[in-house]
């Protein structure tokens, strides 16, 4: 076609032309089918273009170089073609793998449990290469049970894997990822990013035992932190009652004094009153056990409230000796759920904090009514008011207001009487009244779904 153009056209001219062809092999199919079409089309420009025609043969120095040179060129030309087309094809295929490496890690970051992590790589795993099934397997470790997490495009493949690599860190063996390819094997792109898939997969999953075992640090570190002061506290508590059993044990015992009947008896309540006081610590101490380890399970059944609270009063009269209690509960309260003994000891504890701090001579308030479905009981004392800061803190462990050493007791109480009151599924708080100092919770009056029976005439003595 180009030797109608010849007695017009330069051999240089039809030359540059002849590049066309070097370059459009290269750029559609490649750098060897490029550099091929470059050798043929110095054959075929020797051949047809240059004297003597249609032979292989060059008599013109200058046409042996134009020819020499024409070859570097189309060679080169289709070298570089070559490689601008193979780094356009990595370049794409490394935004292909940054891609999948962006959506997998955007996955596991907020996991937080290992199941997940294996079930996320699988899922991604499987989208990201052309598998029928892809199987992500931890390790059985402490604390952590071997998990197998499928992602499956059908039914669920029975032959042994296409592929397999191990989910490692820098440190150790988290589990193994299996896939099920469609067809053929993974290239060499596909091999590095699977491989980076399992170094993800594994830094999460080590990532989330590290948290795991942080937490479990902290936990024992809080845990010795409170057994100390639990210690501190009832070590110093205990010593009381202890010493004023002993003192009176010891004067009873002694045979140089001989005591009258009023004075024997004075020391034996002193020994009952301390042994009261004794027993009290004790159980406290057993209840917030029972209720850390959520074994405290009220046995709930209809009780008068006036029954509880005068029952409570009677057994504390020394101990609200200093105190003026007043009870102020209607009549026809109705009957109310609970566990007697339970609710009997919150009342102790919160009659024995409103001792500590209100001052002798004031007076101590018991009342309740009915709200809805609950009955809502108000215990308040003349204490000092408490910062609004510390209302919700003081029914936390071994939390005070004042000095440790101005208010004696193991400052559980209040604690307890939040489990108990939250396991009969009603409310505690308190607040700040004007003149005086309240302490609020509720109990429901509903026994799985039934109403309460009329209420039961109270003998208050």
């Amino acid at each position: 076609l180009l030797q109608a153009f010849q007695p017009e056209w330069t051999n240089q001219v039809i030359v540059l032309i002849y590049l066309l062809p070097v370059m459009l092999s290269t750029v559609l199919w490649g750098l060897v089918p490029g550099i091929l079409a470059a050798f043929l089309a110095f054959l075929a420009f020797n051949y047809y273009y240059l004297e003597p025609y249609n032979t292989f043969q060059v008599h013109a120095t200058q046409d042996l170089i134009l020819l020499i040179i024409f070859l570097i060129v189309a060679v080169v030309l289709a070298q570089l073609i070559g490689q601008a087309r193979q780094g356009e094809r990595l370049a794409r295929s490394r935004e292909w793998e940054a891609t999948r490496m962006y959506e997998l890690i955007s996955a596991l970051a907020p996991l937080q449990d290992i199941p997940a992590v294996a079930q996320v790589l699988a899922d991604h795993t499987r989208e990201a290469f052309d598998c029928t099934q892809v199987e992500m397997t931890t390790l059985e470790k402490k604390g952590d049970p071997s998990i197998t997490a499928r992602a499956s495009a059908s039914n669920i493949v029975d032959q042994a894997p296409t592929a397999r690599i191990r989910v490692d860190t820098a440190r150790e063996n988290e589990g193994e990822l299996c896939l099920w390819l469609a067809e053929g094997n993974l290239s060499v792109e596909e091999q590095r990013l699977l491989t980076a898939f399992a170094s993800q997969g594994a830094l999460s999953i080590e990532r989330i035992r590290l948290v795991r075992s942080e937490k479990r640090s902290q936990l024992l570190e809080e845990s010795d932190k409170l057994k100390s002061s639990l210690l501190n506290s009832v070590s110093h508590e205990l010593r009381t009652p202890l010493a004023a059993i002993k003192a009176s044990v010891s004067s009873l015992r002694s045979q140089t004094v001989d005591w009258n009947a009023p004075e024997r008896g004075e020391l034996l309540a002193t020994i009952e009153e301390e042994t009261d006081h004794l027993n009290l610590l004790v159980g406290n101490l057993l209840d917030m056990s029972r209720i850390e380890s959520g074994a405290l399970k009220p046995h709930r059944t209809w009780n008068a409230l006036n029954e509880i609270v005068w029952g409570v009063a009677g057994k504390m009269r020394s101990q609200l000796q200093d105190h003026q209690l007043t009870i102020n509960l209607p009549g026809d309260l109705p009957l109310v759920p609970t566990d007697y003994v339970m609710i009997g000891q919150v009342f102790i504890n919160l009659l024995s904090n409103s001792i500590k701090y209100a001052a002798p001579g004031t007076h101590i308030e018991i009342s309740a009514g009915t709200e809805l479905d609950f009955m809502h009981v108000r215990l308040a004392n003349q204490s000092p008011p408490v910062p609004e800061d510390h209302l919700a803190l003081i029914f936390e462990k071994f939390h005070r207001i004042t000095a440790a050493d101005r208010v004696t007791g193991t400052g559980l109480g209040l604690s307890i009487c939040k489990g108990m009151i939250e396991a009969h599924g009603g409310k505690i708080w308190a607040a700040n009244e004007p003149g005086r100092f309240v302490f609020h919770f509720t109990l429901p009056l509903t026994l799985d779904g039934a109403l309460p029976d009329s209420p039961r005439e109270v003998d208050n003595g």
